[in-house]
């Protein structure tokens, strides 16, 4: 406890960090003058407290890479991490949760969101004794305060919330602690999740929001990456979705109407600034490229507006990208999509390829890896090309086999381009990942740049949330359907879901809704906690994950099991940091 909450304020020193900021959230940050400043220095003026709290959104993490070079959604059944050393592979994937390779996910979180946390309690305790700046208004001084408090209870909310995806309730600090004092003193026990999540963090974004940036201010490109009310209304919604599902909700008390509500409340008041990005051609929407340009382009560059809360980065180079791009490139094969994920898209006609689907959104599979009952034969779906007439949003997500990309033409035939014999690092499982890889780094021998910002929530998911809340609430009806049709249009299928017949019961239309989910938002940071909180995680992440071979004449495609995967009913919550633990005697959570 000491160690995390002390890294920040050694000998009264603050803000190490503070010249990086302008990196990572762009020109309405100012660099600092000294990074050697003293708590007293800090607050005595409004110019660096105003870099102090710009600072704090330094700890949204990227999620791309993060866990020793791979993904969270490796650590899931959606994808493989080709190369031996990814953190994924060497930890989740194998059931070891103390193992070093994954230690910036199962370890670090706790330190990292920790001393967020108590920078934004510095911020909320000292900036109201912070004099004015000499070139503020009165007006001003007292708006750009009152929004800095917001955004600092808003941002403390959200890294509580964080930490409780990984470790479950844990004691809320809402102090400064002294970091050469007793931290434990009054921090030792562990709330309820109704006294965290409901008591604590959902009140914490309801109570912040009106004094956060309306959306007219917040969306300004000079401010932009920083917290405004609809954002503190999407987290709010996201969370009532989480403490409504079957593993919460009766520790919360939060029912799905409420949570459908939530979701409702933003799209009534938000949802007509947050459009979907869509591309329409002379033929009709281009999915690929409306779902490819949601993902890369931003709120100020490219007139994105689906993003709603983001992590704000500068532009990035071949460097970034190189350990997930496709091995015939140059890459190191990197984060490599699976067939399970694969066989959750439907067709580009609106059917769905296979005739069964569990709890997961995946399809029921044999022994052997195929879905059982096989294909829906109506649909059109060939197992020997599984990538051909597909929902637009498989192409945008992930490359397969025969497609244009880069500098070449992706050819995953053992000893051909992008599955060379003796390479360790090409693809495990037949595919390669292309959603947020932005394609034009790779022009001109690699020497591109580009945006790639951290989307943590857009406007899809607020679509998603409120059916499956209002399902669940109430069953199949109009609003559920109208909902999935808007992400399902915008991706260019064909025909509306309120016009097939195998979607009319709750149960039916629960797992196709949890389908639709994962392949709209896959690799942006939710399968691992949507499967958890079904209380399905045993069965998404124990269960193999499955890849392709494809032939030498490249007229058919053969099943294989890419990878066996380890999950325990302890692996629902990770372990505390045994350090933690072992200076605390903090309770751990079950079976560590």
């Amino acid at each position: 406890m000491k160690k995390y909450l002390s890294h920040l304020l050694a000998a009264g020193i603050l803000c190490a960090a503070l010249p990086s900021c302008e990196d990572a959230f762009g020109d309405f940050l100012e660099k600092q003058p000294s990074n050697e400043l003293t708590e007293a220095q800090v607050f005595s003026d409004w110019t660096t407290t105003t870099q102090f709290h710009f600072d704090t959104y330094n700890f949204l993490r990227h999620g791309a890479g993060r866990i020793n070079n791979s993904w969270m959604d490796a650590a899931t059944d959606l994808a493989e991490t080709s190369y031996a050393s990814g953190g994924a592979r060497t930890s989740f994937n194998i059931g070891n949760y103390y193992g070093g390779g994954g230690a910036s996910e199962l370890v670090d979180a706790w330190e990292h969101y920790y001393r967020g946390i108590r920078k934004c309690n510095m911020l909320l305790t000292r900036i109201d004794s912070v004099p004015k700046g000499a070139d503020l208004s009165d007006e001003i001084y007292e708006t750009d305060k009152l929004n800095y408090k917001s955004e600092a209870r808003f941002l403390r909310a959200y890294f509580y919330w964080e930490l409780f995806l990984r470790y479950g309730a844990i004691p809320i600090v809402v102090d400064v602690l002294d970091p050469n004092g007793d931290l434990l003193t009054g921090y030792t026990t562990r709330p309820s999740v109704k006294a965290f999540v409901v008591d604590f963090v959902l009140y914490e974004l309801h109570d912040c929001e009106s004094g956060l940036m309306p959306y007219a201010d917040g969306v300004k490109s000079a401010n932009a990456g920083r917290i405004s009310q609809p954002v503190a209304r999407a987290l709010y919604a996201r969370i009532m979705l989480y403490m409504a599902s079957e593993r919460f909700s009766a520790a919360s008390g939060v029912t799905w109407g409420q949570a459908a509500d939530a979701a409702k409340s933003f799209i009534d008041d938000f949802g007509g600034s947050y459009p979907l990005f869509t591309v329409t051609e002379s033929s009709g929407i281009n999915g690929v490229t409306s779902y490819t340009n949601a993902i890369l382009r931003t709120t100020y560059q490219g007139e994105n507006s689906e993003v709603i809360f983001f992590r704000n980065d500068v532009q990035i180079g071949w460097s970034s990208i190189r350990d997930d791009t496709p091995v015939g490139e140059g890459g190191n094969g990197g984060l490599c999509p699976s067939q399970n994920l694969v066989d959750m898209y439907d067709m580009a006609n609106g059917l769905s390829p296979f005739a069964r689907y569990d709890e997961t959104g995946a399809p029921v599979y044999s022994g052997s890896g195929a879905p059982v009952p096989a294909v829906n034969a109506a649909s059109g779906y060939s197992d020997s090309a599984p990538w051909v007439n597909r929902d637009p949003r498989l192409s945008a997500t992930a490359l397969h086999h025969g497609v244009s990309w880069g500098n070449g033409v992706i050819n995953v035939i053992r000893g051909q381009r992008d599955n060379p014999i003796g390479n360790a690092n090409a693809t495990p499982t037949g595919y390669y990942l292309r959603k947020y890889i932005p394609e034009n780094i790779l022009s001109a021998a690699h020497s591109g740049t580009s945006y790639r910002n951290w989307i943590i929530i857009r406007y899809a998911e607020i679509l998603l949330s409120y059916a499956e809340a209002k399902n669940e609430a109430d069953g199949p009806g109009d609003e559920v359907y109208d909902a999935l049709d808007q992400i399902r249009t915008r991706a260019g299928i064909a025909g509306s879901v309120k016009d097939r017949s195998d979607l009319a019961d709750k149960d039916a239309l629960r797992r196709f809704i949890r389908k639709e989910r994962t392949v709209e938002l896959a690799f942006e940071d939710h399968r691992a906690w949507d499967v958890r909180r079904w209380n399905v995680a045993k069965e998404a992440l124990a269960r193999p994950v499955y890849g392709i071979d494809v032939s030498s004449s490249a007229a058919a495609c053969t099943r294989k099991v890419a990878q066996e995967r380890v999950f325990e009913d302890k692996m629902y919550l990770y372990p505390i940091p045994e350090a933690e633990v072992w200076k605390t005697n903090i309770e751990n959570n079950p079976d560590w």
